[in-house]
């Protein structure tokens, strides 16, 4: 197996959103806002080579939103999807699956792009199967007015439409090497994919653990649907990385790729976090 981080960019997002009730006084260290109160954040996919297949979980932003919709998230970096896939040395072809661990725009956008003409909305990657399910993609297509924004039908009918979509069933997985933990809080049946690296596992973390800043339990967004089942669910994904010394990977934080957490007096907290090649 090989692992590979795809980096597709940066975008800011409002730091009080990001993360709720705590204080900007205690956030505002680990993450400094600009004059905005808008902080940077990561768009970090993931790129497992395993046998014969060429799975990618997550694909950022995207660029095929107006001018206007990049202009309320300041999209910047030097790094594309597309880009970063083929500075790994793969082709976008080469792509057989794409997991979605979620639909929000920021997680979803880049697996559709339009045609060369601009007329035809169609995946990103052509020979590949998207894996989402059931559950989250109704919620995802009848969406409540809260989160309506998040889901851009742009963004996910021509997944179906294209024939190219496929459901998770919970408890189940169609990957040898992924399991597949579901979890409510930010969003209806969220999947986290735990990655079985070696003797390791590497949990994606999407948005339940959007960044290592918010390990602590109460450190959680805003956007999250139901954050009390948020807090219940951060304790457990927590405790299975402490019992069987998982890796965190962060889709969202702009500093650290990966981190390492450990049991302490004050509540299970950071042991370690840096790039993911130190942990693997």
């Amino acid at each position: 197996m090989r692992i590979n981080i795809i980096d597709t960019g940066y975008f800011k997002l409002d730091g009080g959103a990001m993360f709720g009730v705590v204080p900007k006084t205690l956030w505002s260290k680990h993450n400094p806002a600009d004059e905005k109160n808008l902080c940077s954040w990561a768009m970090r996919c993931l790129l497992i080579e395993d046998g014969g297949k060429l799975i990618l979980i997550d694909t950022g932003m995207g660029d095929k939103q107006d001018a206007k919709f990049f202009g309320h998230y300041d999209l910047h970096g030097d790094e594309t999807l597309l880009s970063s896939i083929r500075e790994k040395g793969y082709d976008p072809k080469d792509i057989t699956d794409v997991i979605l661990t979620h639909l929000h725009f920021d997680h979803v956008g880049g697996a559709v792009q339009f045609s060369k003409d601009g007329s035809k909305l169609s995946p990103t990657f052509a020979n590949a199967t998207y894996w989402s399910n059931d559950a989250h993609w109704q919620w995802a297509i009848e969406p409540n007015p809260r989160e309506k924004a998040s889901f851009l039908k742009e963004n996910i009918l021509p997944l179906q439409e294209s024939g190219q979509l496929h459901f998770i069933e919970k408890g189940t997985s169609p990957f040898s090497s992924i399991d597949f933990i579901n979890v409510d809080g930010h969003t209806e049946q969220m999947m986290l994919p735990v990655i079985r690296y070696q003797d390791k596992k590497i949990i994606y973390a999407a948005d339940l653990f959007p960044s290592s800043f918010h390990v602590p339990i109460p450190w959680i967004m805003s956007y999250d649907m139901r954050p009390l089942i948020t807090m219940e669910e951060k304790i457990q994904v927590l405790q299975m990385a402490v019992n069987e010394d998982c890796i965190l990977l962060f889709e969202h934080d702009p500093l650290y790729e990966a981190a390492l957490v450990e049991q302490t007096d004050k509540g299970i907290r950071i042991k370690h976090r840096g790039g993911l090649s130190e942990f693997i």
